[in-house]
């Protein structure tokens, strides 16, 4: 079942189209990856999902029913620009937010002081907002966005502020919470993030949704064809050799060991070009090493993607005039 199903949504402000007939549908219990360059309109629809702003087209569905006001307690929202009071006990101030989400005080106090120790923060439960760094100050916001167990978890940019070992730990809690059966969208530019959590994205460039799926079916899609090679020989040699039977190559840094100098290349082989072809020409050329599938990394796929439609929207403009 999808926990939200975004119909068609278009949103226009005065001299700008934010979004354009954009569909998404996110699985319940599911972490969704919502990318796209700056200004592709990806806050724009995050805060359509959390009812902050209303479509001027399109619907949102929350479940079984159309999204309304009342489903924003199932929804907790850490926004990209965030703020805290500076003047306030930390403590007085995470209690202050879970008030806010319907929490009785001792229940939010116990639950706080749980999350407080997790994230190692305990310490400064008394002491003032602006004395906390940067990313203590993201781990106090965290907590308290999904403290009340909401449905629907929404990050923009989650991981900005933290330090490796900090974004490690956040990127633990997220994956503990999806098993837990919450349903979180994340916004970033992390690819690497997106690897290693994202179940399924969608990728908005330019107020469109221009590629949406599963993170692993779209990498292996994208890499059909596509193989890294280890070999022991000349790699220009190799490349000739090949000829037509690669649309185009990449020739990556040779290691040195012991046993000698190793090439590593990566090949795209051209459409009609049969594997175990490639591979006799290959091995007769130079000792090969290794050979797999060589997955394009999700870093490999937005650009790739994003210059693509850049280059048919421009296409399209040029044709009209």
């Amino acid at each position: 079942m999808d926990i939200i199903r975004a119909n068609n949504i278009s949103k226009r402000f005065t001299n700008h189209t934010a979004l354009d007939n954009v569909s998404v549908n996110i699985p319940e219990g599911s972490i969704y990856g919502l990318l796209g360059p700056n200004g592709a309109g990806k806050t724009t629809l995050i805060r359509i999902i959390n009812h902050i702003t209303a479509p001027d087209s399109g619907e949102v569905w929350f479940g079984d029913h159309r999204l309304t006001a009342a489903d924003v307690v199932n929804i907790g929202y850490l926004p990209e620009e965030r703020g805290l009071y500076k003047k306030m006990r930390v403590g007085d101030q995470a209690l202050f937010f879970a008030r806010l989400k319907g929490l009785k005080t001792k229940e939010a106090v116990a639950e706080l002081k749980v999350w407080f120790e997790r994230f190692g923060i305990m310490d400064w439960w008394n002491k003032k907002v602006e004395e906390l760094s940067k990313g203590m100050a993201q781990k106090v916001q965290f907590i308290v966005t999904v403290l009340h167990r909401p449905k629907l978890l929404i990050f923009d940019e989650p991981f900005s502020g933290f330090d490796p070992i900090n974004a490690e730990l956040l990127k633990n809690e997220i994956l503990r919470l999806r098993d837990e059966g919450a349903t979180v969208i994340f916004s970033t530019h992390n690819m690497d993030s997106v690897e290693t959590l994202c179940d399924n994205f969608s990728l908005i460039n330019r107020s469109h949704n221009i590629l949406s799926g599963n993170v692993a079916e779209v990498r292996r899609r994208m890499g059909k064809n596509s193989y890294k090679l280890a070999f022991q020989g000349d790699a220009d040699a190799l490349v000739n050799a090949l000829g037509e039977k690669i649309s185009s190559h990449t020739i990556d840094e040779p290691t040195r060991d012991s046993e000698g100098v190793t090439q590593h290349a990566r090949f795209q082989l051209s459409e009609n070009t049969d594997m175990r072809d490639f591979l006799r020409t290959t091995v007769d050329t130079v000792d090969l090493v290794s050979f797999d599938r060589a997955l394009p990394s999700m870093n490999d796929i937005f650009i790739r993607t994003v210059e693509a439609a850049n280059a048919g929207m421009e296409s399209a403009v040029n044709e009209n005039n």
